[in-house]
């Protein structure tokens, strides 16, 4: 068991940007299902602590938990929902990585969440057809954010392929058009919500694509604000300063007798034994003595 835990603590650390978002994604729901069982098992609501993960639909509420807007795009309850996220965020992400680096990536992950989440709120909070749940709805999973993937390497490689089972092979452009239209057909169905977050990711990810494809990277930002955090947490090392005292004349006269009295001995040595009877400290200073 300790050898299993290891090997996954090595590969978080060792993997890439797109492994530890799975990895992150992957323990926070173990830990919200474990949770759940043994609240169960006291005759406890289960789920009732999501409420402090989820995103909610309320503005009012967002102010007393405003971390949720990043907490959410890594909670899972379901076993199929996070499987489908973490294969779709899996396969995009890869084909991300062949165009773009880890830190856009990342970038786009979270801005894509954040733009899911924001999409979310105004929808329930603007259309009247939202207003009876718009008090009451929340926001979990990471589709936004992989929808934010997903376009954002269509868009931006839109001759790229994959294999489709019983379609064969199909431009991923194609396809992440179909899901758009997809969600859109869906807004009024019992999980608008998330298509509405489906959609705000989607966007975000055909923004960036555009954007990049104009040599400008919208992701900067939230970038070097993650570093600012990262570097603001991280420990410094302690610096210690020594001062050095300076050689009185007696001292440095009394140096030089001994440094010339031990390479005096040196050569006698090598007069009467030869340079192979010389110890390594003794080489050492007959070579820094010839270099003078």
């Amino acid at each position: 068991m300790d050898s299993f835990l290891s090997n996954i603590r090595n590969r978080f650390r060792e993997g890439d940007i797109l492994l530890r978002i799975i990895y992150v994604n992957i323990a926070l729901f173990l830990l919200i299902r474990l949770a759940d069982i043994f609240l169960l098992l006291f005759n406890l609501d289960g789920t009732y602590y999501l409420r402090y993960l989820e995103f909610p639909s309320s503005f009012q509420e967002f102010l007393y938990q405003p971390w949720t807007i990043l907490t959410y795009m890594f909670t899972h309850y379901e076993v199929l929902h996070i499987l489908f996220n973490l294969l779709w965020l899996y396969w995009f992400g890869r084909m991300f990585l062949n165009h773009f680096d880890q830190r856009k990536l990342l970038g786009v992950y979270l801005s894509g969440g954040i733009f899911g989440a924001i999409l979310f709120m105004i929808a329930y909070n603007i259309f009247p057809y939202y207003a009876d749940a718009a008090s009451s709805s929340y926001l979990l999973g990471a589709s936004a954010s992989v929808m934010a993937i997903v376009f954002g390497v269509s868009f931006y490689a839109r001759e790229e392929e994959v294999m489709l089972f019983l379609i064969g092979r199909i431009k991923i452009y194609y396809l992440a058009i179909l899901t758009l239209l997809l969600d859109l057909l869906s807004i009024t169905s019992g999980n608008a919500g998330g298509h509405l977050a489906h959609i705000g990711g989607a966007l975000f990810g055909i923004l960036f694509a555009s954007r990049m494809r104009a040599g400008k990277d919208i992701t900067r930002p939230l970038n070097r604000l993650i570093d600012k955090l990262a570097n603001l947490f991280s420990r410094k090392p302690r610096m210690k300063v020594t001062y050095k005292r300076a050689e009185t004349d007696y001292e440095y006269n009394a140096r030089k007798q001994r440094e010339a009295a031990d390479l005096d001995a040196i050569l006698d040595k090598l007069k009467r034994s030869g340079y192979q009877s010389l110890t390594s400290d003794e080489k050492k200073q007959l070579f820094d003595a010839s270099k003078k």
